[in-house]
């Protein structure tokens, strides 16, 4: 049964206060412990003190926590949407984003650059030098979309059927994951050290310039997502009965997959390849029997930006000083949670 519109804000409301008190403890904790007090002080005051370890404390919490933290929960928003957004699409709850390539194309470009390394001339330019690497893995993630939907479209004679779509971005992943370990055969140690890091994710490079450029992707696209949301209600019909309805479902679908891949080629150029946050998020929300693709957008925005800040605290102080790729992290709890997805409601058969 449906929940009420009281029940499903106690939900956004329990999600909201859930996600504020991540970001204050995932902001607090850490190689150097900030206390409450001084995470209030900080962002209450615009002056610092003369207590050098007061300032020491400041300059963690401004130029590495926060931006840290925030980019988190971007990158969880981004990533949980793209799921909800796949997942309607295909009618198909064990859909991923990463399914269709996204984020192997992305790993692939990046490696492209880490082995390329300075024989690119103008990579050394400090301002271009700083976007070439979100920039090669963003138009990985577009060829290997564009790829996908291109042969699938060929293959359904101007529409994207679902079967064919499925079926090329397994081969369209296989062949990236091809060229990245092939990459990474042929590269130095420190190259391959980069490819492999990447491809595990990690927010250890987190700064302002990212968060300003992931959350307003993440911001945008959501918005955008939602306007999408009742076009994607009809399309759980069916294809054809969407159609009755009024809806350009081959539009949708173009529309659809190019905001997907907007979110998930930008976070990956970022953080590098996340797993699992996807494919869980929009499923853990429909055990709440969420079903309105509005209130899902919104929720797995929520529920993903929780988790993945609530991971990446777990991943840099579980051994620290050291730091655990966060893409290991989701992919250890991701899978035994959602195989247990898979074995509670018996939905194997529909993948």
């Amino acid at each position: 049964m449906k929940p009420s519109p009281r029940r499903v804000r106690l939900y956004f409301s329990i999600l909201a206060v859930a996600l504020l008190v991540a970001l204050v403890l995932s902001a607090r904790l850490g190689a150097v412990a900030l206390t409450f007090a001084e995470i209030g002080g900080f962002l209450s005051r615009s002056t610092g003190s003369i207590d050098p370890t007061a300032e020491l404390h400041r300059a963690v919490f401004f130029q590495i926590r926060l931006p840290r933290v925030l980019l988190c929960a971007a990158v969880g928003a981004a990533l949980a949407m793209s799921g909800t957004l796949m997942q309607a699409l295909f009618r198909n709850p064990i859909v991923e984003p990463g399914l269709i390539g996204t984020s192997a194309g992305a790993a692939l470009g990046a490696a492209v650059i880490f082995v390329l390394g300075n024989s690119l001339s103008w990579a050394n330019v400090p301002i271009l030098g700083a976007l070439v690497l979100p920039a090669a893995a963003f138009v990985g993630a577009l060829a290997a979309t564009g790829l996908v939907y291109r042969l699938s479209a060929t293959a359904g004679r101007g529409r994207v059927p679902v079967t064919s779509m499925l079926l090329a971005g397994i081969a369209v992943n296989a062949l990236a994951a091809g060229g990245t370990g092939f990459l990474s055969y042929i590269a130095r140690d420190p190259q391959a050290r980069s490819i492999t890091f990447w491809s595990l994710g990690s927010f250890s490079s987190a700064d302002w310039p990212s968060l300003y450029l992931v959350g307003t992707v993440t911001a945008v696209g959501g918005l955008v997502a939602l306007r999408y949301a009742n076009a994607l209600n009809a399309l759980q019909l069916g294809e054809n009965e969407a159609e009755y309805l009024g809806i350009d479902v081959r539009r949708l679908q173009n529309r659809v997959l190019l905001l997907n891949t907007l979110l998930v080629a930008v976070a990956t150029a970022t953080v590098g390849v996340i797993g699992f946050v996807g494919l869980v998020v929009p499923h853990l929300l429909r055990l709440l029997r969420l079903t309105d693709n509005r209130t899902l957008l919104l929720g797995s925005g929520l529920l993903g930006a929780v988790l993945l800040v609530i991971s990446d605290t777990v991943a840099r102080t579980i051994i620290a000083p050291a730091e655990l790729p966060i893409g290991v992290l989701t992919a250890v709890v991701g899978a035994p949670v959602f195989l247990w997805l898979l074995s509670k409601h018996r939905i194997a058969g529909l993948g």
